[in-house]
């Protein structure tokens, strides 16, 4: 194991402020990739768009960039490289929003980059797979079985199923709401 002291001086200071932000932060929930339903005092207006925050959104372009902070000036955080992925907005600032994966990665993203399309993905939490269903009904015909992280065109949501469609695929039916990352838990999409 490498100890601190034989670090270079610009990994040490790197490797002592990477400890001092994970002491700094909030202890992770549970399962930190399920999403939770926002409570009604948390979905506050945001400050540029007066759209609901938190609130999900897609990926538009093929090539996304999170940054560390809401400019070109802070540094590329993690390119992302799939048009259609879901992710969170938890925060506006100018044109800038701050965004959350499934895998809780935050950054900064430009709001050209996002979509008001709606996707999910199969939860990333789930060990097994989720049946897509001919109706929203446990009983309804299985048409396919996903497994985690497929990615999910999603047409409406009444709370409980989702009308989706398996983009590439020309497959279409109904998943249980609680077992995707892109919708809230009783959410309601027309």
């Amino acid at each position: 194991m490498l100890s601190a002291a034989r670090l270079p001086g610009w990994m040490r200071t790197i490797a002592l402020f990477c400890l001092a932000l994970a002491l700094a932060s909030p202890p992770a929930a549970a399962n930190p990739l399920q999403p939770h339903a926002p409570l009604e005092t948390s979905r506050a207006a945001g400050r540029e768009t007066g759209l609901p925050v938190p609130r999900f959104v897609s990926l538009k372009s093929r090539e996304a960039r999170m940054r560390v902070g809401p400019s070109l000036d802070y540094g590329t955080q993690w390119v992302y490289q799939v048009a259609g992925l879901p992710v969170e907005i938890t925060a506006e600032y100018g044109n800038w929003r701050q965004i959350r994966d499934c895998d809780g990665v935050t950054g900064w993203m430009h709001r050209a980059l996002l979509s008001s399309s709606r996707t999910a993905l199969v939860g990333p939490w789930i060990a097994s797979t989720v049946p897509i269903r001919a109706a929203p009904a446990a009983t309804a015909a299985i048409l396919a079985n996903l497994t985690a992280r497929v990615r999910l065109g999603v047409h409406s949501c009444d709370g409980t199923w989702c009308s989706v469609e398996v983009p590439g695929h020309r497959l279409e039916g109904f998943v249980r709401q609680a077992a995707l990352w892109g919708v809230y838990p009783n959410e309601k999409i027309m």
